[in-house]
């Protein structure tokens, strides 16, 4: 049982808590507790076995019952319970835009309905707007949310957001007297994947009117979701929803931390500014009074999120760390992290051609590295087991070094080299996809699991401790194997290969397309301890595909990886260097 086991039953507890009608805060407490699970630098099994639970942050004694009764039985009563309670079909309700917990309640008491295409007839019979409450307008946009639903999904990967977002934040920014523009919410913070996009601004509320109205009216617009006084919110043509908030320059510091979240972070927050006297909001930092309630008479002077996290004994925390993974503690004592940046990558690392499955030859991939001002390319096609992606046989494997050798020589006059490398597939027993003879030969090879994803846990550990230990892997590729929104990660205890990669000195990359973006970000406090090393790798099957080098930095910054432990920050000789190390 993994860390990630327990987080995901205590999150399902939590959502049904919602559904059934539980105490919120109760509810809250088990999503709490998967946050913190989840971010744990050792596995969770030590504190079931050493009786530690509840020195957890955030675990009590009723949820340290509950993991144990997992550990022991594989169950959890109080799950148990609430699944007889709550019929199976209402928790895909709450993926529908604008119904929450409450509503959903209320309609399933009242219609005796479960089923989401139940739900979508009962709009169109009129018997949801009958409901107090509810009303036509309310059925009518549930009913549109389904068919979004049904068409694009709940959420989208954070390359499909930033498509959206861009260019609606550039268009607010240059509307008539809008003052300050950013996006806020999870695609400020990171997150591998997003749900609405929100954007806030600062304008004058005389001026409101004028900028919502060109907001709904921009050309990805499709739809015109609801219109207020401080929000508007709209459709694209993407299926993407998109929000704009306004408020008063004054305001804006406050709200652009508020909305940016997380929900985590916000409440540490709050929490620290009432210990100081203080009342914290999404319209600003005040004074408590003498009663311990919020003074609106008597606002502390903030004019950015830096200034209210001063006035809370903290440095600033970039936007990606507000999560309450351990930034309050490091930002208390250190006025900056060192970060990566995206600049600083020199060279691509995990790239495909027309040897497998890419759709360009080794030419045309190294050609676009030199416009796009890199120093270096590792080519690693797929190996021989892989044969659906066109694996490479030995004698491929010769043709393709002989190839490399005679680009090697023009590029040379460019100071632009190509790596001979392989994407090894990890076989079922650990080992990799060639004889040593073979695997001397490459430069840089990367072991990676393609096949037996949902191999049980022991036989998956040790086939990646078999494969770390072989003397010619360099680093290891996606390790979960994850698909974001199609497909769920292997089953593994990171913290443990973390631990071993580190030792051995193989790094684990962090694969950049955005379908993957594996290493997952929550290891990042346990690379941090251990001072794993990594690539930030855009596993380019195209001359495009080296751009998501992007996504993989802004996993890389949510993960705390500076830029001496990201192997591809290295020159092109100081990378020939370890790799020979």
């Amino acid at each position: 049982m993994t860390n990630q086991d327990v987080a995901k039953k205590l999150r399902e507890v939590y959502v049904m808590m919602q559904l059934a009608g539980e105490n919120r805060f109760r509810a809250i407490a088990f999503d709490r507790a998967a946050q913190t699970i989840e971010g744990l630098n050792d596995e969770i099994q030590t504190h079931i076995h050493g009786d530690t639970l509840t020195e957890i942050k955030g675990i009590g004694n009723s949820i340290a019952e509950d993991i144990r009764a997992l550990a022991e039985t594989g169950t959890m009563p109080v799950l148990e319970d609430l699944k007889e309670r709550v019929p199976k079909g209402l928790t895909e309700w709450l993926n529908i835009s604008g119904l929450g917990p409450k509503n959903i309640v209320k309609i399933h008491k009242a219609l005796d309905i479960t089923e989401i295409h139940e739900l979508k007839e009962a709009c169109q019979s009129g018997a949801v707007a009958d409901l107090p409450g509810l009303g036509k307008k309310s059925a009518e946009k549930i009913i549109k949310s389904i068919e979004y639903l049904e068409k694009f999904g709940e959420r989208c990967r954070i390359d499909q957001a930033i498509e959206v977002a861009e260019p609606m934040l550039d268009f607010v920014r240059g509307i008539d007297n809008v003052l300050k523009c950013e996006v806020a919410g999870s695609l400020r913070r990171s997150a591998e994947t997003i749900g609405d996009v929100d954007i806030l601004a600062a304008a004058e509320a005389e001026h409101a009117p004028g900028i919502f109205e060109r907001f709904v009216n921009h050309d990805l617009v499709v739809e015109i979701l609801g219109r207020g006084d401080t929000k508007s919110s709209v459709r694209t043509e993407s299926g993407r929803q998109v929000d704009l908030r306004i408020v008063s320059e004054s305001e804006y510091p406050a709200a652009l931390m508020y909305f940016t979240g997380s929900k985590e972070h916000n409440i540490v927050m709050r929490q620290r500014a009432r210990e100081r006297g203080m009342s914290l909001n999404e319209y600003g930092l005040f004074q408590l009074s003498d009663e311990k309630e919020t003074d609106f008479d008597q606002p502390v002077e903030t004019e950015s999120e830096a200034d209210i996290y001063q006035k809370l004994d903290l440095n600033f925390v970039p936007p990606e760390h507000r999560e309450d993974r351990g930034e309050f503690e490091f930002y208390e004592e250190n006025e900056s992290m060192d970060l990566l940046e995206e600049d600083q990558i020199k060279g691509v690392v995990h790239a495909h051609s027309t040897w497998s499955d890419g759709k360009y030859s080794i030419r045309e991939m190294a050609d676009a590295c030199i416009d796009k001002g890199y120093e270096y390319l590792t080519i690693t096609d797929h190996s021989k087991t892989a044969s659906y992606a066109g694996g490479l046989t030995i004698d491929q494997v010769r043709q393709q070094w002989n190839e490399i050798d005679e680009l090697n020589s023009e590029f040379s006059k460019k100071n632009f080299r190509i790596f001979k490398g392989i994407e090894s597939d990890i076989l079922a027993d650990g080992s990799l996809d060639y004889p040593d003879e073979i695997l001397e030969g490459f430069d840089i090879v990367i072991a990676s699991v393609h096949s037996g994803l949902e191999m049980e846990f022991d036989k998956m550990m040790k086939r990646f401790e078999h494969a770390i230990n072989n003397p010619y892997t360099h680093m290891i590729g996606h390790p979960t194997g994850r698909l974001l929104l199609k497909r769920e990660e292997s089953k593994l205890e990171l913290n443990t290969l973390i631990e071993l990669t580190s030792q051995k000195g193989v790094a684990i990359e962090i694969n950049a397309n955005p379908r993957r973006l594996d290493l997952d970000w929550r290891y990042g406090n346990k690379a941090r301890e251990t001072g794993l090393l990594t690539s930030i790798n855009p596993d380019a099957h195209t001359v495009d595909g080296i751009d998501d080098i992007r996504y993989g930095v802004m996993i890389a910054r949510k993960a705390k990886f500076d830029p001496e432990r990201v192997l591809n920050t290295k020159s092109a000789e100081e990378f020939a260097k370890w790799l020979l190390k």
